[in-house]
């Protein structure tokens, strides 16, 4: 290898250590992001007390029968003394906050931030505004004993399964899942109980204290039977 060619080869190695220094100073100042979003949400909700999250679109408006259903459930947790988490946005979010408004509850919001400006609901007492959807995940999470699964779409997807699969692997406790819904989720539960089950990627009785409703009532009721430790049906 000639001279020019090796010095060429010396300046290419100098300029990557350099965009390599210059990607962790990146690096470190994202990861400190993060962290101020993580103390935030946890300054913001540590004494919400017993709370439900409940998942769901965003893309529901207020004559669907599933944002009717979504409110009346925020209602009925309230008046059970639970204060009502979600997401913060339109739709479910905004039925299930606006149910624990309507009954008097504690009605809280981690709303996301995103390019076309998510807009936190009118009906929230408490909001936390998150960068990160990761973030903010762990905040839905966290204060919770509860969850239920309204209809929805990739993002509820997404929130539902990384619960399911904290409780599966003991992360956190064998909290009460409610899925409410029976037509919407009926195929994907098939898919669980059948494919995956069936091939070994899943195994009956791993996620305890679930849920399969389209009643309010047999939701809410679910969830205090767990809460007490009383026997409950498992995924």
């Amino acid at each position: 290898m000639g001279e020019p060619a090796e010095n060429e080869l010396r300046s290419l190695r100098e300029e990557a250590l350099l965009r390599k220094s210059d990607d962790l100073l990146v690096d470190f100042d994202r990861a400190y992001v993060m962290f101020q979003e993580f103390v935030r949400g946890c300054r913001a909700l540590h004494d919400v007390g017993l709370a439900v999250t409940v998942f769901g679109s965003a893309r529901f408006g207020e004559e669907n029968p599933h944002y009717v259903r979504a409110r009346e459930l925020g209602a009925a947790l309230a008046r059970r003394g639970y204060a009502v988490v979600t997401g913060g946005g339109p739709g479910i979010m905004e039925a299930a906050n606006r149910g624990a408004r309507d009954a008097g509850g504690l009605s809280v919001g981690c709303n996301i931030v995103l390019p076309h400006e998510q807009k936190p609901n009118p009906y929230l007492d408490r909001v936390v505004d998150f960068d990160h959807f990761f973030v903010r995940k762990v905040m839905l999470v966290k204060y919770s004993i509860g969850f239920v699964l309204m209809p929805g779409g990739y993002g509820t997807l997404d929130e539902i399964f990384e619960t399911v699969t904290l409780v599966q692997t003991g992360k956190i406790r064998r909290f009460p899942i409610v899925a409410m819904g029976r037509a919407y989720w009926q195929d994907m539960l098939q898919f669980i109980t059948g494919t995956l089950f069936r091939e070994g990627a899943a195994a009956p009785g791993e996620v305890g204290g679930f849920l399969v409703t389209d009643s309010v009532a047999e939701a809410v009721e679910h969830i205090e039977r767990v809460v007490r430790g009383e026997p409950t049906p498992s995924l």
